[in-house]
């Protein structure tokens, strides 16, 4: 029998079980342990005590990076393979030796200015931080990889579990498919609730009157705050009206809302009960929408009748009529759609309804009871879809389950900020993407974190919105992406300076590498060169952080994402799937599992094994390229395969193309990835019309058009060259390679061009990309 861990029982357990349908069946995971602090109390001592039971110390361990507080000298020796990262720590410049050509900076010291400047934090930070030296990680991160069954086993233990999971078959996995189906699966058997961790259970630690979330809206001005113990009786409401209607375990749950705070309060309401939710982020057409509403076939579409971003008001709830109606086309019918009136963007009676199947939610939601009972999942039950691009066109469902996933998110929230229970916490990010799932709603909470919800854009009204929110709630720890920091970087510093931000403690970034300049810029002028920047690498699919600084730990490289966190292993491998050791340059993948890791496209298991387990066997491939530096930091170099990065957003080739092609004047469209000073990469589409259209400026607005309406604004081409005909080989094949150089204007380094088809098409290209 399994036994409870936690020896409270809270209310309503059902005790059913569901199974994810999958096929082939997934596999089980085996679990780790070290300890994190109970959620509404996190506790800097714990992560030293996990570490006090008496073992042998590795060369690993003993050789200390950057020096210890008493000054010595990393000691020689050899980790073994499958830690050589914290090995190569030991390379790591210290204050006891100088490495040439690096400028030390400390943290409130001085500017970062030079390309190979160290950050180190101070002093002060490094005494207070969870994790405050390499050889406390280096530690910690031995044992998670040697023992990745104690380590997260101990941290589980600090979450509430209805029944404990097999302590024999912590984690089970094979990533490996000559071996046979990849099957990942962590604490399978335990039965938990992310929903009742996240919420109920800081409650009942005596943080019921904390406040859980801050909510600024489109306008300044508008703001509104819930406390944990109003959290719960909302998410309770809304649960309670799902089940009304006849959502349960295992039912999908479309949510297209902006972040009002009924877009976390509906993830948790879907969560409390088992429902799967899939959040579609509210700038989607109503075509992508459909697209996902015929995949996962929802119970009803969760959204709002409008919303403001800046001065433009977006029509939601017409985007999601249009949506109805093409699914219904594809066979899916959904017969109910839970509206909220956001009455500072759209009057009630100014919203297009249909009285049998739309239902306003402040009608019907408000009158339901304030206590639910909660619905106990197995770990490895679905907890959300999040469909993410993919360079076959077809987005794919992402899928997520409940127990590692709770742990991962949890853990790495807690030390890749440094998380204290007095810190404000603030991600930019929509919950449409999987950063405001792990880092908006659900790992902040889980830490009993008091949470930043804004609605609005960051350059409305001005450029010093992010800063006049910093200042007015105190935020501690800012969270953003590259895209909106070389935004206001082009805006200029006064908009910054302005704003005292003597609150900002820690800074993050995400989505996508950021390039030196604009994190020394980030670091200079936004934190006033005394806050560490966690400089986040992780993906959709990996749940949480993978590669990323600890804030108090190690010096950093502004650019760099510095070393993996712990249970992760990343190799770099050359085009045979060979590791490559030491200072190189190679395609990233991750060896073993990892607790918050996803297990399957939903209905497609197969392209998830092609897409991410076929192209090296034995490894996750992440589609990224990466360096690693002789210091043995890591420095993502970005996609390696055919979907572009912009502004954070994953955008597969093959959408925008068949959008193009879609257009009645557009015979072919090939699109490539090129730099783009504000978003990272912008999108550069060569189009080939249909004969006898001519070039005009009205008819690439009507493509570009197109493309919004088909995807979204966000997909949008910065760039239409006109292609008479594109580079492909003898067999059809379209050559991107030379587009990329083209696009780039690398014209010196298009290479061999005499496999082409029509090499002369190459020229043409060149001579019209001005044009």
């Amino acid at each position: 029998m399994r036994s409870k861990v936690n020896t409270r029982t809270p209310a309503g357990s059902t005790g059913s079980s569901w199974e994810i349908d999958r096929s082939p069946p997934f596999i089980k995971r085996q679990t780790p342990p070290v300890a994190i602090a109970d959620a509404a109390r996190p506790r800097p001592d714990l992560a030293a005590a996990s570490l006090s039971s008496p073992r042998s110390p590795s060369p690993a361990a003993t050789a200390t990076a950057m020096g210890t507080a008493n000054g010595e000298q990393p000691a020689a020796g050899t980790s073994s393979d499958k830690l050589r990262h914290v090995e190569s720590m030991s390379q790591l410049p210290s204050g006891a030796g100088k490495i040439s050509g690096i400028n030390a900076v400390v943290l409130g010291e001085s500017l970062a200015a030079e390309e190979n400047d160290l950050i180190f934090p101070s002093p002060e930070f490094s005494a207070n931080a969870l994790v405050s030296s390499p050889k406390q990680y280096q530690e910690m991160y031995e044992r998670s990889i040697k023992d990745p069954s104690g380590f997260w086993s101990e941290i589980a233990e600090t979450f509430y579990w209805k029944e404990k999971w097999n302590p024999t078959e912590v984690c089970s996995e094979n990533l490996d498919v000559t071996k046979g189906p990849v099957q990942i699966s962590w604490f399978k058997g335990g039965k938990t609730n992310i929903c009742y961790n996240a919420v109920d259970r800081n409650i009942e630690s005596g943080n019921g009157d904390k406040i859980a979330m801050y909510w600024e809206g489109n306008e300044p001005g508008q703001d509104a705050k819930l406390t944990y113990s109003e959290l719960l009786e909302k998410v309770c409401q809304l649960a309670n009206y799902l089940k009304s209607v006849g959502v349960g375990k295992g039912d999908a749950v479309i949510i297209y809302l902006p972040m009002l705070l009924e877009l976390p309060i509906a993830m948790l309401a879907c969560a409390r009960i088992g429902a799967v939710h899939s959040v579609v982020f509210a700038g989607f057409s109503a075509d992508s929408l459909a697209q996902r509403i015929v995949d996962c076939k929802p119970k009803l579409v969760i959204t709002c009748n409008s919303v403001k971003r800046g001065a433009k008001p977006i029509l939601l709830k017409d985007i999601v009529d249009a949506a109805l109606v093409e699914s219904e086309k594809n066979g899916v019918s959904v017969g109910l759609c839970l509206t909220y009136e956001n009455q500072s963007a759209m009057k009630r009676e100014d919203t297009k309804w249909q009285a049998e199947r739309d239902v306003w939610w402040q009608d019907v939601v408000t009158k339901f009871p304030t206590k639910c009972d909660v619905e106990w999942v197995d770990a490895e039950d679905p907890l959300f879809l999040l469909y993410t691009s993919g360079s076959t066109g077809k987005p794919k469902g992402v899928l997520h389950t409940s127990g590692g996933y709770m742990l991962y998110t949890a853990t790495t929230f807690k030390y890749a900020f440094d998380y204290k229970p007095t810190d404000i916490y603030w991600c930019t990010a929509d919950c449409g993407w999987i950063t405001g799932h792990s880092y908006v709603t659900y790992g902040p909470l889980l830490n009993g974190a008091t949470v930043l919800v804004f609605e609005g854009t960051p350059n409305y009204p001005d450029s010093g919105r992010c800063w006049d929110i910093v200042d007015k709630y105190n935020v501690s720890i800012f969270y953003t992406a590259p895209t909106l920091v070389r935004s206001l970087m082009r805006d200029g510093t006064e908009y910054v300076t302005r704003y005292s931000r003597k609150s900002l403690r820690v800074l993050g970034s995400v989505g996508e590498p950021i390039n030196p300049s604009a994190w020394r810029w980030f670091y200079n002028i936004v934190g006033d060169s005394r806050c560490p920047i966690s400089d986040t690498w992780w993906q959709t699919e990996t749940g949480g952080f993978m590669i990323t600084p600890l804030p108090g730990a190690w010096p950093q490289k502004p650019g760099s994402a510095t070393f993996p966190f712990f249970g992760v292993q990343p190799v770099i491998v050359d085009e045979k799937g060979q590791e490559i050791e030491g200072e190189c340059s190679g395609y990233l993948c991750i060896k073993k599992s990892w607790p918050g890791a996803f297990r399957t496209l939903y209905g497609d298991h197969e392209r998830y094994e092609t897409t991410y387990f076929k192209p090296f066997a034995g490894y996750y491939f992440t589609g990224d390229g990466c360096s690693r530096d002789k210091d043995g930091y890591h420095w993502l170099t970005g996609r390696v395969d055919d979907v572009i990065n912009v502004s954070g957003h994953r955008i597969g080739t093959a959408e925008v193309e068949s959008a193009l092609v879609s257009h009645p004047q557009c015979a072919e469209a090939a699109v490539v990835g090129v730099d783009h000073e504000v978003k990272g990469q912008g999108i550069y589409a060569f189009v080939t019309l249909v004969d006898g259209v001519l070039y005009s400026a009205e008819l690439r607005k009507s493509l570009i058009m197109t493309v919004r309406n088909q995807i979204g604004a966000f997909a949008a081409p910065d760039k239409i060259q006109w292609a008479p005909g594109l580079p492909k080989t003898r067999s059809g094949k379209i050559m991107r390679r030379i587009l990329r150089k083209i696009a780039a204007r690398q014209l010196d380094e298009l290479g061999d061009t005499s496999t082409l088809a029509d090499p002369g098409v190459v020229e043409q290209l060149i001579a019209l990309s001005d044009c």
